[in-house]
């Protein structure tokens, strides 16, 4: 039976529960819902990347990668991608940031996607995004 491993970049602070940033287990990587938090400082809480929704996609798609780097993935792994926003109004930034980041990546093929408004994230955080990736 394959391992089961659990990912955490040194860009990301410990999970403030009991879950990991990501789990790969054989060829399947998923990674858990990042949100656009600067790269972890020691002894300092999380500071989220700037107020502004491309502030934060930019940064939270840099933590997505991170966690897909760290467990031997690139974006051309990258199968399913989930987004949640805190505001319907965001789709169409959101939409246009995304997609240049994903051109930037130099893809085979774009990732199947779903975004949907999901009001649950800690004040100030607008934007959620996980993804699963098949290695190999």
């Amino acid at each position: 039976m394959t391992e089961k491993i659990a990912l955490t970049p040194k860009t990301h602070t410990t999970p403030p529960a009991k879950f990991s940033h990501g789990v790969k287990k054989g060829n399947i990587l998923q990674v858990a819902g990042q949100v656009g938090f600067l790269p972890a400082v020691e002894g300092q809480p999380p500071t989220p990347a700037g107020p502004t929704l491309r502030e934060q996609t930019l940064q939270t798609l840099a933590n997505v990668k991170s966690v897909l780097e760290e467990g031997g993935a690139t974006w051309n792994d990258v199968m399913m991608v989930r987004v949640y926003l805190t505001d319907v109004d965001h789709f169409a930034e959101m939409n246009g940031i995304y997609n240049q980041y994903l051109e930037e990546q130099n893809l085979t093929a774009p990732p199947a996607a779903r975004t949907t408004v999901y009001v649950g994230l800690p004040a100030g955080l607008l934007i959620e995004i996980d993804a699963l990736a098949v290695l190999g």
